[in-house]
């Protein structure tokens, strides 16, 4: 995984207004379809994993995990952050390409 390259498109995504951060606004995004690709921070508590991986399952959205809370966080200029939902299939290729994830 190239992090400068994750930490870039997830700067760049968020600047387009392409991605979903917060508790409510993930949960939005995965339920009304919107999610195309769930990034989860690899330092996430179990009981929440459990239950974003459930939501983006149900909805057929892929998860990554990259980063921890405070870097997935500074990545997007907000403070730590758990999950960030990516709206856009050009961002999700740009992310996979930088995590060289097959997904």
């Amino acid at each position: 995984m190239d992090e400068r390259k994750v930490l870039f498109a997830l700067g760049l995504a968020q600047k387009a207004g392409k991605l979903a951060s917060g508790d409510f606004a993930i949960h939005d995004a995965l339920k009304s379809g919107q999610a195309k690709l769930l990034v989860m921070a690899t330092d996430t508590a179990p009981n929440t994993k459990k239950e974003l991986q459930y939501l983006a399952e149900s909805g057929q959205v892929p998860v990554v995990e990259a980063l921890d809370k405070e870097t997935l966080g500074a990545s997007i200029g907000k403070a730590q952050r758990t999950a960030v939902a990516v709206l856009d299939p050009g961002f999700v290729k740009m992310l996979k390409k930088a995590m060289l994830v097959d997904k």
